[in-house]
């Protein structure tokens, strides 16, 4: 049996989980640490194998690539859904797929955005650029204070009110948007309910707080821009195609939005001649929102248990459940 782990960038998943469990059931396994370049290349590189154990998005798996596997019986993903795996390609290939328990991503992903929002407003990343280089202030302005700030949350779900919450303990003015937010919800998150157009209009900070559908994406394009504040700051740490990405490079090139700090990107990893590489008017991270110790034991502990009781023909958490009985 053959098992393969594929996108373990920090190669951590050997060292969060028994996988020697497995190991002495006859499970072979192999890590692949680095990102496939393209669906060819992961066809040809997973071709061998039974078993996938998929960390979150990183890895796309539309129906052309499932279908590219021959061999393949099983799939353990990290996480509670993705976006970028078929479904319905597994079902029809008969090919269970095993979810993981969540952990605490949205605490820790909530912490990280407000993370990149205090660095953005002090201008954090370029002054660590700086000293590195040998330089002292040059270059760096004089910096947001958070208190009395507004704050725009696009979407208001379970981690969009952690980071109200946070906010608020800042001192700052909240208000939300998205499309199926009542006044009483936003109330109850932390937040008032106002209309897109006033968010964008009057916010000095925009975080984004939804999970990619085919309803938001795109959802944040160059009329929302056009209406920001030009030292306005967008935080995104939900998921790059949320926002028109033409739309925002084009909004920081012009001056229209001040700054922009991004975990998430339309393609991951960001290409290394991506045009946000050499701005200095945006601050970057490589998709961290969800990474902790904490987290990492919980997905990689499940997805053991998970190829286990795959073996033992009693599979849980499964997606596809028609696929059982």
């Amino acid at each position: 049996m053959k098992l393969a782990i594929l996108d373990d960038y920090q190669q951590l998943a050997l060292k969060s989980a028994d996988w020697e469990r497995l190991v002495r059931r006859g499970v072979e396994i192999t890590v692949f640490t680095e990102a496939f370049s393209a669906k060819d290349d992961a066809a040809g590189k997973l071709k061998p194998f039974d078993v996938l154990v998929l960390m979150r998005e990183r890895t796309p798996f539309p129906r052309a690539l499932i279908d590219a596997l021959p061999n393949l019986k099983f799939i353990s993903m990290t996480g509670l859904r993705s976006a970028s795996l078929d479904l319905a390609a597994c079902s029809a290939r008969k090919v269970p797929v095993s979810h993981t328990r969540a952990g605490s991503t949205s605490a820790v992903t909530a912490e990280f955005c407000f993370l990149l929002m205090l660095a953005a407003a002090r201008d954090l990343a370029r002054a660590e650029r700086g000293m590195r280089a040998g330089r002292w202030h040059e270059g760096i302005a004089g910096g947001v204070v958070l208190e009395g700030k507004r704050l725009g949350l696009v979407g208001l779900g379970k981690l969009g009110s952690r980071v109200a919450g946070y906010a608020k303990a800042f001192g700052m003015d909240v208000v939300a948007w998205s499309q199926n937010l009542t006044p009483e919800r936003a109330a109850e998150g932390g937040a008032k309910m106002v209309s897109k157009e006033e968010l964008f209009r009057t916010s000095d900070f925009v975080s984004i707080q939804l999970v990619l559908s085919d309803r938001s994406r795109g959802l944040v394009g160059a009329a929302d821009f056009a209406l920001m504040k030009p030292t306005a700051i967008l935080i995104n740490t939900s998921r790059g195609p949320i926002v028109d990405e033409a739309a925002m490079l084009a909004a920081l090139r012009s001056g229209k939005l001040g700054h922009a700090a991004l975990d998430v990107y339309g393609t991951e990893p960001l290409p290394e001649d991506h045009p946000l590489r050499k701005m200095e008017n945006v601050t970057l991270s490589p998709h961290l929102g969800y990474v902790s110790e904490d987290v990492y034991r919980t997905f990689w502990s499940d997805c053991v248990e998970n190829v286990e009781a795959w073996l033992d023909r009693e599979p849980v958490r499964v997606l596809n459940p028609e696929l059982l009985g």
